[in-house]
Parts: C-alpha cells; structure tokens; sequence
C-alpha cells in the first residue's frame, strides 16, 4: 500500500556459462550444506505443497523427479484415478533457506503428468504466457509488494494482532510498532538480502498488526517463485516466534486489509519498452505501454476472481471505511498518476503498478492473467481512455459476480488455458463452489440480525 516495490534498476544479465558447465541440484546443495531439498509447487489456490527429499536423492529429484498423488494436493485439476504428478525442479529457483532450519533448502518445481507440463499446474500456465510474450520479443518484468499480518487467538479464539501493544487508531510507519517486531522483520529482511532478492524497505502498514516488506523486481516467473518463497519463509518464521503471518485480504473487518500489488513492466533486449519522455498525456509511458494499460483494465473484470479470489476478498474491495479512514482497495478499474486510489497507478514512466490484487492471490496466475490482457490491449491497440474516474463500471461486488465475469472474458480464461484447455471452467467452478460454502453457512451476523427480529 505504501511504497514502491521496484526500485529502477536494469535487469541482471543472465548466466554466460554452458548449460554444461551449471552445477547440478545435488552440487549446489553440498555446497551450502543442505541435507533436505524441499522440492515444492503450489495448487490453483496458492497452497503450496512439497516433499521433502534428502540429498543424497539430489540427483534423482533432478532428473526424475519425486511422486504426488494429485487429487490429495487440492486445486490442481485431478482425480483419484489419475496418475501421479511427477514434479520436476527447476534449478534457477534453488533457494537455501539456513533461517528456516539449518541444512534446508528449497527448490520450485513443474508438475508433470506422463511426461507432460500439468496445464492445470500455476507455475507451468505463467510459463506458458511468458512464452507466448517471448515469441513476440516481449519479456515481462515484475515487483510485487507483500503485505501481511501477525496474529494470535485469544484464550477465547478471539484473533487479535500479535504485538498486544498495537492499538494506535493510526498505525502505519509506527516506528514503536516496527521496533517491538524487530526480530521477525529483520530476519525476513537478512534472509531477503542474503539470497539476492534486495530487500529495501519493511514498514508497519495501515492495519494494527499488518507489515509490508519489499524487494527489487525481476522477470515476472522469478518474482512469482519470490512471492511464494517470501510467504513460506514468512509463515514458518513467525510460527516459530508463537505468531501466525496470514495473508487473508480481510481478517478484520474494521481494519485495512492486505493487497498484493504488482507492478509491471515490458521489457526487449534488456531495454524497458515503457518510458516515453515526449508522453503527451504527461505520465512518460509509451504508446505500447498505454495499450498494455488499457488492456488491463478492459479485462479488469474478468482478471478479478484471479486477483482477489476468495469470498472474504470482497470484504476489502467493498469496505467503505476503516479505522485509518482509508481503504487503500480500489473498487473502479480506472488509472492515474502517483494516486493509490486508482486501479493502475503510474508512479513513473517505468513501470505500471497494478492494485487489483490482495494477499490470497496466486502470483502465477496474477501475472499469467495481467498479461494476457495487456497483450490484448497491445493486439487490439486499446486505448485505456482519460485518466482519472472515467466512466467505467465498478469491479465486481462479490466473488460469485467475479467468477461471472471470468468466464464471460475469453481473453482471461484463455490466459488461465494457456498450457491446456479446462484450467478456466476449472477454477472458476472451484471458486463458484466456494462461494455457496460460505453462503450456505449461518454464522454471528445472521443470529444478531434475525434471532429476535420477527
């Protein structure tokens, strides 16, 4: 909500070496001292799920990969008589992590089936889109700004914010509230810096209890396994100080919630293909730019079962006040300048930052989405129109209307059906369903309201 993700600085070069002369999994390991690999991936829901394989299998994990049954994991598109995923790592996301448990390490997988990218499997539908972005000599660049919260129950489940001390009507930037975290923060911190990620920046949020922490952008697939890696080491952190990390878009409902906003950059050649000095409109992007702007919110609808993709999601989409007097959530697909109200906003002629999307978002599939729908602004040159209010239509009210408009826009399903056909209807009847859980469940707010009322 409050600072920038991306710092300007140009993309790192990739590695000069042969293939043949990259170390292996099992190598790289040894030489950090890693006796477990966890080989990991996330379902359709963001869940991430790993077996944890021992060295001395490095080689194995590497080339063979290691077994899951499916339909356990969750989201992912199968059923008990399916057969097994076979996950298989990718070696530029190996990532020790000494401050989770010393020996550990973690390493992003792609899940196959009989030999084949799973198209239901998040990480392989990004690959799939930045691909398809590549063939056209296009690379998207990407940030993503993390926010979160650190709870406790209560001896009566009551949530509450971890730090008892943290009752300011106004908390964000409390430099007293950041200190008495100190530890958590900078543990997160040292670990963000020691892997390279350029961790520049961790501030109290607008919410009691709530924290950001950000790090330097990168080609969107790396940021997204960043992402996910982040949350773990968050989560397993904080759990080992007696505190639960949640990147719930809503746990309180007085409260500012949680965004996850990305943003975004097109990239050929290792130039940015976004700023333009001459910018007649004064926001310094380019003509290609604009069009990938106005892509983004023509599908802005449809992108927001992705973006915001669960019930309590549109809790914090439709909040009209909280106790800091803002929402920090906008609920109109519309853009602006150095304006966080706005749906897109332009701090600079480098970069685009997306604000449609909160903590439960999937990263692979955020990405996967948003650039489906700027290369369609691109293919259909879509002007994104004034800047400021507009005249656009609200985002959807409810993830129920979201899912709605998912499956009326073919240009964001065909983004989630970028490594097979299904993974759209899928999801969308995945969340159509969780929808009618919640709906069909009788909690406090409908005792208070109608237990005495007739």
């Amino acid at each position: 909500m409050t600072t920038d993700a991306s710092p300007v600085v140009p993309p790192q070069p990739g590695p000069t070496t042969s293939p043949l002369s990259e170390p292996s999994l099992a190598e790289l390991a040894r030489a950090d001292g890693v006796r477990f690999l966890l080989a990991m991936f996330v379902d359709l829901t963001g869940k991430p799920c790993a077996k944890l394989v021992p060295v001395e299998f490095a080689d194995e994990l590497q080339h063979e990969g290691v077994g899951f049954a499916g339909y356990a994991v969750g989201a992912i598109g199968q059923q008990p008589s399916d057969p097994d995923l076979i996950v298989l790592p990718d070696l530029a996301s190996y990532t020790p992590l000494p401050w989770v448990r010393d020996g550990l390490a973690l390493v992003h997988c792609d899940p196959h089936v009989e030999g084949e990218p799973w198209p239901f499997a998040p990480r392989v539908i990004l690959k799939r889109m930045l691909a398809a972005a590549a063939d056209r000599q296009i690379e998207l660049f990407a940030g993503a700004e993390i926010e979160y919260f650190l709870v406790r129950r209560d001896d009566d489940g009551t949530l509450t914010p971890a730090d008892v001390k943290d009752t300011e009507a106004r908390p964000c930037y409390d430099a007293r509230g950041l200190t008495r975290m100190y530890d958590h923060l900078t543990g997160i911190s040292t670990a963000m810096n020691a892997l390279g990620w350029g961790n520049y920046a961790n501030d109290h949020e607008d919410a009691n209890g709530q924290f950001e922490q950000n790090f330097a952008y990168a080609d969107a697939l790396t940021t997204a396994d960043r992402v996910i890696t982040a949350r773990y080491l968050i989560s397993v952190l904080a759990e080992q100080r007696g505190m639960t990390a949640t990147f719930m878009p809503k746990p309180f409902a007085d409260r500012t919630g949680s965004g996850m906003h990305l943003h975004l950059s097109l990239w050929r050649d290792g130039s940015s293909r976004f700023p333009d000095g001459e910018d007649p409109r004064g926001f310094g992007l380019s003509e290609l730019a604009y069009r990938f702007l106005g892509g983004i919110l023509e599908h802005a609808p449809g992108m927001q079962a992705v973006l915001a993709p669960t019930v309590n999601s549109y809790k914090r989409t439709g909040a009209t006040s909280t106790r800091s007097g803002a929402t920090w959530s906008p609920n109109r697909p519309t853009y602006g300048g150095n304006d966080r109200t706005h749906y897109v906003r332009i701090p600079d002629g480098n970069r685009v930052e997306l604000r449609g999307g909160d903590g439960a978002a999937n990263p692979y599939l955020a990405l996967a989405v948003a650039l489906g729908a700027g290369l369609d602004g691109i293919d259909r040159e879509i002007d994104p129109g004034a800047a400021g209010p507009g005249g656009r239509p609200e985002l959807p009210p409810t993830l129920l209307h979201a899912v709605e408009a998912l499956t009326a826009d073919p240009v964001v399903s065909a983004a989630l059906d970028a490594a097979g056909p299904g993974v759209a209807e899928y999801f969308a009847n995945a969340k159509r369903d969780e929808f009618f859980d919640w709906h069909a469940t009788v909690g406090a707010w409908e005792h208070d309201r109608y237990l005495t009322a007739f």
